[in-house]
């Protein structure tokens, strides 16, 4: 039986807000460029180009893509308390777009040969929450 509470003192779970418009738009079919631009706050339809251009061999505008969805994704964690450290579970299905353009930043800093950055970004993934690699990480 869980009880919410952390044992080991870190700081509770980030909990990202729910964007239903973002998500009724984007299951009804909206191109996700049309979406980023109408909601450019949130992260999803910036980590769903990033991952079309990864998918196209477009490493430069993937990186592009990530890391506005990224740095969009790092501005509503905040708001939502989150302070620098401390999981963001991909269970929680809001979070999974920021999760998702961190995801797409490691693969396309990886593919332009910034490895710092790659790693950075796969050791801040695993921090999130241990299972996002492996939901993310191809």
């Amino acid at each position: 039986m869980s009880t919410g509470t952390n044992l080991l003192g870190g700081p509770p779970p980030t909990h990202l807000p729910e964007h239903p418009e973002v998500s009724a738009e984007l299951a009804g079919g909206a191109e996700p460029a049309a979406v980023a631009a109408a909601h450019p706050a949130a992260s999803l339809p910036w980590a769903l180009l990033a991952e079309a251009a990864l998918d196209a061999g477009e490493a430069v505008p993937a990186y592009a893509f990530a890391r506005t969805g990224y740095h969009r994704g790092l501005d509503a964690l905040r708001r939502a308390g989150w302070r620098g450290h401390g999981p963001v579970p991909w269970a929680h299905e809001p979070n999974r777009g920021f999760l998702r353009a961190l995801a797409a930043l490691q693969r396309a800093a990886a593919a332009i040969g910034e490895t710092p950055e790659a790693d950075r970004c796969r050791d801040f993934l695993r921090d999130c929450d241990p299972q996002a690699p492996a939901e993310l990480l191809r």
